[in-house]
């Protein structure tokens, strides 16, 4: 029996104590973190009126009340038992960072008191020298800030032994640069909310106060029992299977979708809801995803930095919680072959401070002029800066998805739906008139309720759609902090708008009616843009060759779509609109390119070690078994009645073995020889090397290895296959 077999028979879920009267999820939700209730409960009224000065005008508050807010935290957090504070940020890694102080400090007479000042909640400075910082600051140059964002609410995370106090932070350089990805962000919200508020007071809408982004990402996963994930390790090293053959059952019948949660997993799944809602994350729907065991969990919508705080802890939840029911949750955006991998949809809308959704085109969009110049915006703001918008997404992870039929190729498009793509060839046109109303569905069953028709379908092969007063930007890969993709959101459609507003002021200063202008302006927008929008199916090869007819940019590698960021374009717009420096963007390039270069070179080593002394020890035990096979029947094959090509089948499968596992060594050495030559390349040229020449190389060892894991005997494979570790629960 292999040591796999072993593991096999002993998997079973974690022992749990049943809890007949669960809470009512209203009765805890956000108790673990110090929310504007909380804090309006204990500071004085003018204190409290300051902090929400600085959150809607950036009115920075004293030092004063600096000190008593953080007094209240300090209190509020020590009676829930904290006994540290971190500054929780986000820094170039794409994960979160700490650095845990304790509250202690000795008093006056040598006795140990519970201290938290102001400049303490407002500013740290922790040991930065080893976070990527793109060449800002030499390695030797440590100092780095953080600096509170007083819109996210500090939180409390606690483990068995130890609760934390963790205050979202921003994370800058000695001289000011971004070294995170939470400022970019915050800026990015600057952006919009000035471009929106110019272009409602064209409308008249003078009332409004503050425009922001609003988002919800679908979190995808995969679970699986821990004791297969310690077996290999290429999930261990690179969080994904660099060998693996098909299962005979992977998605192909579709019973994995919507389908029944297995107990095991709804159980991980209620505990990370409970966690989740403690920390104040809206966690709302939990559902299978297509392939087996794959996940979905989604939120309700919240403002665009809350959503990203919010997902980067859901992320550390998820994979907290699985381990304490023997599971490893999968982030990587492609962790099995030949079956769909995870994406991270990104829902992004528009809202201001009085509750209005500005992406919402109510009973008659083809009148709603206000939704119609923000939806040409959005048009013209993807048309223009696809490259960056692709860019956005770009890491090893999800080169695996992009252009894969699972996920949307890398051609950057939009869909509108059919009502929406009317009125846009109305508005091109010239010609506005009234669209139909929604249509009543009618079920035939006369138990059932008849509803309306939604005005917009989905389309679940767009990178960019519209779902109904939102856009889903679909391209987005599991794993991703999702702030970078926002901030580019953001910043291209702030920059639209602005566009938008600059022509439609111009084209009203001649006195003619207004709404005439307006149309105008879309009109022109939309005959620019035109290009962008498609209805049809992203996966087909009509629509690659047709967009590269349009003109529209086609980029599966990584490296290459990376560039978009320190174009002259993109410079010119970032530092604009005020969101990146030229500094900044050509550290982050940096940044990006190196990752990629040491996400490749780790796989490709791993593949190597799992070769020589996982896979081919044990293929050439079974080469030598077939040899002696073929041996023994030929010498009695003279002495029996043998059917005609008995021998020759036992030789064909011997040669194709052998074969197999001489390629596998020709291609490993092949892999050792590139990994070689790399070493004296410059960072693009290295890059560029490993998409064109050793991830290829990488798939020819990928293709042998899978082929004898479909011959060899059960005993003899010791890695875990796909048919255990995705239908083993």
């Amino acid at each position: 029996m292999s040591s796999r077999a072993e593991v096999t028979q002993m998997i079973e879920p974690v022992s749990l104590v049943k809890d007949d009267c669960p809470e009512a999820v209203s009765t805890y939700f956000g108790e673990n973190t110090f929310s504007e209730n909380t804090m309006q409960k204990m500071v004085s009224e003018k204190t409290y009126k300051a902090f929400k000065k600085w959150q809607e005008e950036g009115e920075v508050i004293s030092a004063a009340k600096a000190d008593e807010i953080a007094q209240a935290i300090k209190e509020w957090a020590i009676a829930k038992g904290a006994t540290a504070y971190t500054h929780w940020f986000q820094p170039m890694t794409g994960l979160t960072a700490e650095k845990h102080d304790a509250f202690i400090s000795i008093g006056n007479g040598g006795n140990v008191i519970e201290k938290f000042t102001g400049s303490k909640l407002i500013q740290g400075e922790p040991d930065a020298s080893s976070f990527p910082s793109g060449g800002i600051r030499a390695t030797f140059e440590a100092r780095g800030y953080t600096a509170w964002d007083p819109s996210s609410p500090a939180f409390i995370t606690e483990v068995e032994s130890a609760k934390t106090l963790c205050i979202p932070t921003i994370f800058i350089s000695y001289t000011g640069e971004a070294l995170d990805k939470k400022l970019p962000l915050l800026r990015s919200d600057v952006a919009i909310n000035k471009s929106a508020m110019e272009l409602l007071k064209l409308f008249g809408h003078t009332d409004v106060k503050n425009v922001y982004s609003t988002c919800g990402p679908e979190q995808e996963y995969f679970l699986i029992d821990e004791a297969y994930y310690r077996m290999r390790s290429d999930l261990l090293l690179t969080g994904r299977t660099l060998t693996g053959a098909a299962s005979p059952k992977g998605q192909q019948l579709e019973d994995q979708y919507f389908g029944s949660i297995k107990e095991r997993m709804l159980n991980f799944m209620a505990e990370v809801e409970e966690e989740a809602y403690g920390l104040g994350i809206p966690v709302t729907t939990r559902h299978n995803e297509v392939a087996p065991h794959q996940y979905e969990f989604a939120p309700i919508f919240e403002r665009s930095n809350l959503a990203a705080d919010h997902n980067q802890l859901l992320m550390d939840i998820m994979k907290k919680v699985a381990q304490r029911h023997r599971l490893v949750c999968l982030l990587h955006e492609k962790p099995f072959a030949g079956i769909n991998g995870s994406g991270k949809h990104l829902n992004w809308s528009l809202a201001d401070d009085k509750g209005n959704n500005l992406l919402n085109p109510g009973e008659t969009p083809e009148e709603n002029l206000l939704f119609l110049t923000v939806l040409c915006s959005v048009i013209y703001a993807v048309y223009t800066h696809s490259d960056i918008l692709r860019a956005s997404v770009a890491f090893a992870g999800n080169e695996h998805r992009l252009g894969a039929n699972e996920a949307p190729p890398a051609i950057v498009s939009i869909f509108l739906g059919e009502q929406l793509t009317k009125i846009v060839d109305m508005i091109e046109s010239g010609k506005i008139v009234k669209a139909k109303k929604q249509d009543l569905m009618d079920l035939g069953v006369k138990l059932l309720p008849k509803f309306l028709r939604d005005t917009t379908d989905r389309n679940r092969t767009s990178p960019f759609a519209f779902t109904g007063q939102k856009f889903e930007f679909r391209a987005l890969g599991s794993s991703i902090n999702i702030s970078t993709p926002i901030a580019v959101i953001n910043t291209i459609v702030a920059d639209a708008m602005q566009i938008a507003t600059e022509r439609i002021a111009a084209e009203n200063k001649s006195g003619g009616e207004f709404n005439v202008a307006v149309l105008k302006v879309l009109h022109g927008l939309i005959k620019e843009s035109r290009a962008i929008l498609f209805e049809g199916n992203n996966y087909s090869d009509e629509w690659v060759k047709e967009a590269e007819k349009r003109g529209l940019p086609n980029i599966a590698s990584t490296a290459e779509s990376l560039k978009a960021f320190i174009t002259p374009k993109a410079i010119d717009l970032f530092e604009r609109q005020g969101v990146f420096s030229k500094v900044e963007l050509q550290a982050r390039y940096v940044i990006w390119q190196e990752l990629y270069e040491k996400v490749i070179d780790i796989e490709a080593k791993t593949l190597i070690e799992m070769a020589k002394t996982q896979i081919l020890p044990n293929a050439y035990e079974y080469q030598s078994d077939l040899a002696n096979g073929f041996e023994s029947i030929s010498d009695v094959a003279g002495k029996l009645s043998l059917e005609s090509g008995i021998l020759e089948d036992r030789k064909e499968l011997l040669e194709s073995v052998s074969a197999d596992i001489y390629y596998v060594r020709k291609n490993v050495k092949e892999i050792e020889k590139l990994l070689e030559k790399a070493e004296s390349m410059e960072l693009e040229e290295k890059t560029a090397f490993f998409f064109n020449e050793l991830k290829p190389q990488m798939e020819h060892v990928r293709k042998h290895v899978d082929a004898l894991e479909t011959v060899m005997p059960d005993a003899q494979w010791q890695l875990p296959k796909y048919r255990e570790m995705l239908f083993i629960a």
